[in-house]
């Protein structure tokens, strides 16, 4: 009697979330196989993203599904508030940071993208004085680094209450382009124009992406046909 074949794989466990094997199965059989020669020809031939994107770590705001972006297109980090924090080669353990140094002087990316978005509550625990969620308060001390810019926000009686939230996202954006101005490496690159940087803002109730105009310093709606 023939003995029946082991499964080519075991099973996993039954803790692992079923959403994640559902969606696993629906790319090895739809995605995968329609972009079969990239993912061999991106594990041969590594990484060339020429775009990092930094953004929040907020579920509704992927940046791979917002540009609509195939695999090894974009080099992402993201984080709560999507910040910069500032250059501080003090030999601690610095996340975003050393993502940052390897995007810029291991991939020579082109372009920097700080991404924001609205309802991030990231932002909403620097601009409002609430209760840690923890007795470490990782996040307090994260969005510490807009203690600043959360605060000129606070005082400025031009921005109505309701709008505060919005102008401390768009002006987070700024501080994080500012802070990314204090890397060397990343200073560097801009003054040689190796490197771009770019500010935007994702509108999650709408869809819209809100592109920074650095010589105004205002956001404005991507829209219409775009030359490549």
């Amino acid at each position: 009697m023939t003995e029946p074949k082991a499964p080519l794989s075991p099973k996993l466990p039954a803790s692992f979330p079923g959403r994640l094997t559902t969606g696993y199965e629906a790319f090895r059989e739809g995605r995968y196989p329609s972009e079969n020669e990239r993912y061999k020809r991106l594990a041969a031939e590594g990484q060339k993203p020429r775009i990092m994107i930094i953004g929040c770590s907020d579920s509704r705001v992927s940046p791979e599904v917002i540009f609509d972006a195939g695999p090894g297109e974009i080099f992402v980090v993201r984080n709560v508030a999507n910040i910069v924090p500032p250059y501080t080669p003090d030999g601690e353990t610095h996340g975003t940071s050393a993502a940052l140094e390897f995007a810029v002087m291991a991939l020579a990316v082109r372009h920097i993208v700080v991404m924001g978005h609205g309802r991030c509550g990231g932002i909403a625990a620097a601009l409002d004085s609430r209760d840690p969620l923890t007795p470490t308060d990782f996040i307090g001390k994260w969005v510490s680094v807009l203690d600043d810019t959360a605060e000129r926000v606070r005082c400025d009686h031009a921005i109505a209450p309701g709008l505060r939230y919005t102008a401390l996202e768009h002006e987070a954006i700024k501080s994080s382009l500012k802070n990314l101005l204090a890397y060397p490496f990343v200073k560097n690159r801009v003054e040689t124009g190796a490197l771009a940087l770019h500010g935007a803002w994702f509108d999650v109730s709408e869809g819209e992406l809100h592109v920074l105009d650095h010589e105004s310093g205002d956001f404005t709606v991507l829209s219409g046909t775009l030359a490549p």
